[in-house]
């Protein structure tokens, strides 16, 4: 059973990142090195934001739950605002990567459009803070032990599953809003991003009620990914090629550089 739930947990929360990798980014060097590149600048603001955590904590009172209480709130806020600040620096560096790139190309286009980098740099920002996310209780899934057995939820590995899939995606759709925003100095756009960063982060204090968190999560993925459709020149006609699979890059496929 443990094994079970423990192939069935990692299906659901990276299956749907893992096949999009597959399929729009696996095929294509450049894309993937992108893709790590973002990966790695998620983990440097996660290594700030954990040194900057663990000052705290050390100068903290540890016996005054208020006060810790106040530095857990304090952490999940000063890690979005980092996580956010370090896409901004990824996304100043795409666009002097991409001046470069078309310098040394033979072509007058750009090798990756801007929609694309945002996708790709998204996805690995999506990667590497759902592996650290649920790394660890992925471990615990494979046993021994039984959940629930002392009266605790019997859905915590599910409902984390379920999250970390949420956030993966959620972190595809921010970078595409948040280049898109950035490329047409839309600033309350980037507001609304790391808004709904933080909301979606601080759902998580609603655990144990998971439907608390995850209902609300959901709400604002599937807006989320409404908004960066539409961002990336979505269309109809678009949609109905990507859920076809008429072009072998239905996914961008009109943003695809010719």
């Amino acid at each position: 059973m443990t094994l079970s739930v423990f192939f069935g947990c990692t299906f659901i929360a990276f299956g749907p990142a893992i096949s999009l990798f597959l399929f729009t980014i696996a095929r294509d060097p450049l894309r993937v090195i992108f893709l790590i590149a973002g990966a790695f600048f998620w983990l440097c603001s996660l290594l700030l934001s954990s040194l900057v955590w663990f000052i705290t904590v050390q100068i903290s009172n540890k016996e005054s739950s208020s006060q810790q209480k106040g530095l857990l709130i304090f952490g999940v806020v000063l890690s979005v605002v980092l996580q956010e600040t370090f896409r901004f620096g990824y996304y100043k560096l795409l666009k002097k990567a991409n001046e470069g790139l078309l310098m040394l190309s033979a072509e007058e286009t750009m090798p990756i459009s801007i929609q694309q980098l945002a996708y790709v740099s998204g996805l690995g920002f999506g990667f590497m803070s759902g592996a650290f996310s649920v790394v660890n209780i992925l471990a615990d899934s494979a046993g021994p032990g039984t959940i629930g057995i002392h009266g605790d939820s019997q859905h915590y590995f599910l409902s984390s599953a379920f999250m970390t899939m949420a956030i993966i995606l959620l972190h595809m759709f921010w970078g595409v809003v948040f280049f898109d925003a950035c490329e047409k100095q839309l600033w309350w756009a980037l507001a609304v991003v790391i808004s709904s960063h933080l909301i979606v982060s601080c759902l998580t204090f609603q655990n144990p009620q998971y439907v608390g968190s995850l209902v609300p999560t959901y709400i604002i993925m599937f807006l989320m990914g409404f908004w960066a459709f539409i961002c990336a020149g979505g269309s109809l006609r678009n949609l109905k090629l990507c859920l076809t699979c008429k072009d072998k890059d239905f996914l961008l496929a009109h943003t695809r550089p010719r």
